[in-house]
């Protein structure tokens, strides 16, 4: 693996209003070109976290998706965010994963946000998904996802030859302040226990619903020591991880080897 730059996009998601959030977006990750290998984009950034907004979700023809495509060939760098989307199975809190080079993959959000309904009205995921990019094993996860360790377990085998599943966790949110410290503390706790970098990527501003969101976006090292936090204000911040130092603390610390098997049904 190489180092790795990654962008957090620290936004205030305008409500129900898809195209503007695009563009407004698009205004935020210009100055990224050429600076990035990865830019991480809030959980639902083209509507707010809305189970009305259900009612105008595109599906994977939309502009969308062409939009998250063209901004990662425009960056040439790899472009991450989910967004409400409609299949012939249901409409997927979805995660898209787009890169320079046209190619487009995808997660849907497995644990659906029961306080606020979610479950009702949006079609759960089942898979796990890792992408490689750079030489680095990524897991995108979704907001309430970050709340299930054994789903985010970072899964050992001695038959692969490196052993664990990956080697970043990312989280996409629209995570209330009202819960900030659980998300401060959980993201931290992943990191730790999943002998991985985690990044999370929360938006601020406040949404149609009234409620209010802290920002705290961060980026967190194998041992859950911050390197770089965000504060309650829009911003974007680079952070670039170090390869070496990862590939030194799994050797150091091989608490994966003394890991419990388990499968997922």
């Amino acid at each position: 693996m190489q180092d790795l730059r990654v962008s957090l996009v620290q936004g205030a998601t305008r409500w129900h209003d898809p195209e503007a959030n695009r563009d407004y977006y698009a205004g935020l990750v210009a100055p990224l070109r050429g600076t990035t290998d990865l830019v991480v984009l809030p959980e639902t950034f083209t509507s707010g976290f809305s189970n009305d907004a259900i009612e105008r979700a595109e599906d994977m023809d939309g502009p969308t998706v062409a939009w998250i495509r063209a901004q990662a060939a425009a960056l040439d760098a790899a472009v991450t965010g989910s967004v409400q989307l409609r299949t012939a199975d249901g409409v997927f809190n979805r995660m898209l994963w787009a890169t320079p080079d046209g190619g487009l993959q995808y997660y849907d959000k497995r644990h659906l946000f029961r306080y606020a309904g979610e479950h009702r009205r949006y079609a759960a995921g089942r898979e796990r998904l890792t992408v490689e990019w750079k030489g680095w094993r990524i897991n995108p996860q979704v907001c309430y996802d970050l709340r299930f360790p054994v789903f985010c377990r970072n899964r050992f085998d001695v038959e692969r030859p490196d052993g664990l599943d990956f080697d970043l966790q990312l989280f996409v949110a629209n995570w209330p302040a009202a819960r900030a410290y659980a998300w401060k503390t959980l993201l931290r706790a992943r990191a730790i226990e999943n002998l991985c970098y985690v990044v999370g990527v929360n938006r601020v501003g406040s949404d149609g619903n009234g409620l209010a969101y802290a920002g705290d976006s961060a980026v967190l090292d194998f041992l859950g020591q911050p390197l770089s936090e965000c504060t309650d204000a829009e911003v974007v911040a680079t952070t670039t991880l170090r390869a070496q130092l990862l590939a030194a603390h799994r050797e150091h610390f091989p608490a994966m080897l003394d890991a419990d098997r388990f499968e997922i049904r």
